[in-house]
């Protein structure tokens, strides 16, 4: 008699195996807080320790040396660079890492939702005990105050920098005449704005077709952003109470307005765009090369000019300032000091539910101690000595470090002396960025108002006005939150997510309301049972945010806090206020739609007709022309970023246009993703490298098209154009339905590219670029503003929805099945 087979789930090796993933999978969840050595695994968020890092892992080793209980284990994740979603998610989902090295200027934005813990009360209790204790007198007030919010300390500073001045000696020597015809001093750099510009216009050169062949000075090379002209003249964005925003004062026009200068000295900011795009980095970096010769930027670069152009003939001093700040008239008459800068930095925080807090403050005690930036200083000097490179005292928060630092590991190099003295000497009378809940809103909305001033897209005025109100509306919704009431968003959904169950339900007794025999019921349990699992997915992964997103439309909701209900709110400002906004992501999906999706149509086609006329090797063309289908959509993109560099020396695009095209026809060469007029068409080449993979569609639609449709068209003496035209492309109308309907869908819903190229320098402004869902990506995962982003979600449904119902009314006039009624 044959044995019967067991059950699997009663063999005990199986049952133990599944018992080990589950414990293992229980022990991953739980963030493993103790290491095998039964030590306290630190978890700190926002720092990498690579190879040139020796300085500050000796220093979390140090740490580790004396607290040989505590381990700490450090992970990159984003968190500092502005990328908040991972952190944001970690703390609502209730497993924050212990440390987070954050951005000092986004920290008021996390401390206003909750969400780092408030450090004054560790910093009480430990005052007068641990000398390591961190206190307000040890840091540069500025630094100390944005690491601050509403009175209460969430961070301790640690790095900060400065931006100073600097000048390429040998190309004003260059010019010197042209210079002294100018009124000029050659020797010496601009102290003024007006004098700036005076510079400039005589150190740029152009090619005869108005390109730049050199510049005098690129307002946004470097690093300055408008935010170093806002501070040289002492513009304030937001009011001193943060309740209001004046980025549309007089101030902050007139350094727009100054920038804006700058660029029509180059010829404007479009073609300063295209000469800047060919810049290449490292040791061919533009100053270097002297393709630039003047610039701003921080103290980090001085690194650069030691390792790369060590023999670099510059000068360094502060950041040339208003004319009216420098002979100290008008408003400027009683500043305090006439030179100025810019400064930011990083501080090392606690976030909200951390589950070791005491291991953590005694590690955030220890790195931003003045014998840990002493320790890091000296091994980073060792280290680079057996390198044969430079140590420069990088600026810190705390002034005791820095002052020791600038003894320490002050350069022999003349000139890499001198500008590191210069940055020391701006640190106590540099500016931060405005301490708010804003301030990354703020941040977006000024650059984004100084590219549209720039490239012409606005007036100065509007530009400023425009973002002045956009930066005021996130300001109000905070401040007077407290006049909604607050959302509980489980009754909400549950009705929702009920109905949603019961409308099924329904619509499957509606199916069967004839009755069914034994064996039909039978049949549809089965059938309804095999399909369970794709409905419970559908439901926990689709339909629940679905019905979640609609009750977040009606609310006002950042995740970390309690949402509160503010009715037809959000759909006005998606529909109404930011219409302008609105109109041009959608201008701009459909019109790489309406492009890309026939080419593509096209494209797919062309291949699937190819590939079916091939007889020998047909099995390595499908796989070569598969190809793209398989690789990631991110790596498509760099790729394609690749091919596309408007720079002929690294664009294969490009290179090919300037030995044919170019000459052939006297055509420049397109700017690709840092042209406006290139950009939705090089997303449009990038969507057609994979187009041809869908050819798998269509080759199975020609194979199904009968034969004898092509011999009744021959011996009519139908043409093979003829042919494809009358039998072909009817026979694949359904295919052309599908693959069009299809397409539009995915084109209106783009957000790969362009979140990609957004975040790449070089590349057109995300503004001019944007697209409903990255839309909807940074207001729901840049700002936290959930509600918005739900309401602009299903405002994205209804226009997808319904294109596609017109292309379903359209599809009755040209689609043709094998069996119509």
């Amino acid at each position: 008699m044959a044995t019967r087979p067991s059950k699997w789930w009663r063999d005990k090796s199986v049952l133990a195996v599944w018992t080990g993933l589950a414990l293992s999978s229980l022990f991953c969840a739980q963030g493993c807080g103790h290491t095998r050595d039964h030590r306290t695994n630190l978890i700190v968020w926002g720092v990498t320790l690579g190879p040139n890092d020796k300085g500050q892992a000796d220093v979390f080793r140090e740490f580790e040396r004396q607290n040989p209980d505590i381990h700490v284990q450090t992970l990159m994740m984003g968190s500092g660079g502005m990328n908040p979603q991972k952190l944001m998610t970690a703390i609502v989902g209730k497993v924050p890492p212990d440390v987070v090295y954050q951005d000092r200027f986004t920290l008021a934005d996390w401390a206003a939702r909750g969400a780092f813990e408030p450090l004054d009360p560790l910093i009480a209790r430990d005052q007068g005990r641990d000398p390591r204790t961190p206190t307000a007198d040890q840091y540069y007030p500025e630094t100390w105050d944005e690491a601050s919010y509403k009175g209460k300390v969430y961070g301790i500073p640690w790095m900060a920098d400065d931006r100073i001045f600097v000048w390429n000696r040998a190309l004003f020597r260059e010019k010197a005449r042209a210079l002294r015809s100018a009124g000029l001093d050659p020797d010496r750099a601009p102290r003024t704005w007006s004098e700036l510009l005076a510079y400039s216009r005589v150190l740029t050169e152009k090619n005869p077709d108005g390109t730049l062949k050199r510049a005098g000075f690129i307002p946004n090379f470097g690093n300055a952003w408008f935010a170093m002209y806002a501070t040289l003249n002492d513009a304030r964005l937001l009011s001193p109470d943060g309740k209001a925003c004046t980025l549309d004062s007089s101030a902050a026009r007139e350094a727009l307005e100054f920038m804006k200068k700058c660029y029509d000295v180059l010829g404007g900011a479009e073609n300063a765009d295209r000469y800047q795009s060919t810049f290449r980095g490292e040791g061919n970096d533009a100053f270097f090369t002297g393709q630039v010769a003047m610039k701003i930027d921080g103290d980090w670069a001085l690194g650069g000019i030691a390792r790369y152009a060590p023999r670099l003939d510059f000068g360094s001093g502060p950041p040339p300032v208003p004319d009216d700040r420098f002979h100290r008239r008008g408003r400027f008459q009683d500043v305090a000091s006439v030179w100025t800068s810019w400064t930011g930095g990083y501080a090392y925080c606690i976030p909200h539910g951390a589950r070791h807090q005491e291991a953590a403050w005694k590690f955030i005690k220890w790195v931003t101690s003045y014998e840990a930036r002493m320790l890091e200083g000296r091994q980073q000097d060792a280290l680079n000595r057996t390198r044969g490179q430079m140590t420069f005292p990088r600026l810190t928060a705390q002034v005791r470090a820095t002052d020791q630092s600038l003894k320490d590991f002050m350069p022999k190099n003349p000139a890499l002396a001198e500008a590191v003295k210069w940055h020391f000497r701006l640190l106590p009378v540099s500016k931060v960025r405005p301490v708010s809940f804003a301030g990354k809103v703020l941040w977006d909305e000024e650059n984004t108002a100084a590219d549209r001033a720039l490239h012409g897209k606005a007036t100065v005025d509007a530009a400023l006005a425009t973002a002045s109100q956009n930066v005021q509306r996130i300001l109000d919704e905070v401040n007077d939150e407290d006049r909604y009431p607050v959302a509980n968003l489980a009754p909400a959904t549950a009705t929702g997510l009920l109905g949603v169950v019961l409308g099924g339900v329904l619509l499957i007794a509606r199916k069967h309301s004839g009755g069914l025999g034994k064996l039909g019921r039978k049949e549809a349990l089965w059938g309804y049972l095999f399909v369970a699992p794709w409905v419970v997915g559908f439901l926990v992964l689709t339909a629940g945010p679905m019905v979640v997103s609609m009750v977040l439309a009606f609310t006002q909701s950042n995740v970390l806090e309690p949402s509160r209900w503010v009715g037809w709110k959000n759909f006005n400002e998606v529909a109404v206020q930011d219409r302008a906004v609105l109109i041009q992501s959608f201008t701009n999906a459909f019109y790489i739609a309406g492009i890309g999706v026939p080419l593509g149509l096209v494209t797919g086609l062309s291949v699937a007709l190819l590939l079916n006329a091939v007889r020998r090797g047909a099995a390595l063309f499908r796989t070569l022309y598969y190809l793209p289908a398989v690789v990631p959509g991110i790596a498509t993109v760099v790729l394609w970023m690749w091919i596309l560099s408007p720079d002929p020396r690294m664009g294969l695009a490009n290179a090919a246009w300037n030995v044919t095209v170019g000459p052939w026809f006297d055509i420049p060469s397109p700017g690709w993703l840092s042209s406006e007029a290139w950009a939705k068409p090089a997303l449009i080449l990038m969507g057609l490298w994979g187009a041809g993979s869908g050819f798998i569609v269509w080759l199975a639609g020609l194979k199904g098209v009968p034969n004898e449709l092509y011999e009744a068209a021959q011996i009519d003496g139908a043409r093979p154009a003829q042919q494809f035209w009358s039998v072909t492309l009817p026979q694949l109308s359904p295919l052309v339905f599908f693959n069009a309907a299809t397409g539009f869908i995915g084109a209106i819903q783009i957000f790969d590219p362009v979140y990609v190229a957004a975040n790449v320098p070089g590349t057109v402004a995300s503004d001019r670029l944007t697209v409903p869902v990255y839309q909807l990506f940074t207001n729901a995962f840049g700002y936290f503003r959930m509600g918005y982003a739900s309401a602009l979600a299903w405002i994205i449904f209804l226009v997808i929805l319904a294109v596609t119902g017109v292309q379903f009314l359209l599809a009755r006039r040209f689609v043709h099945y094998e069996v119509d009624s």
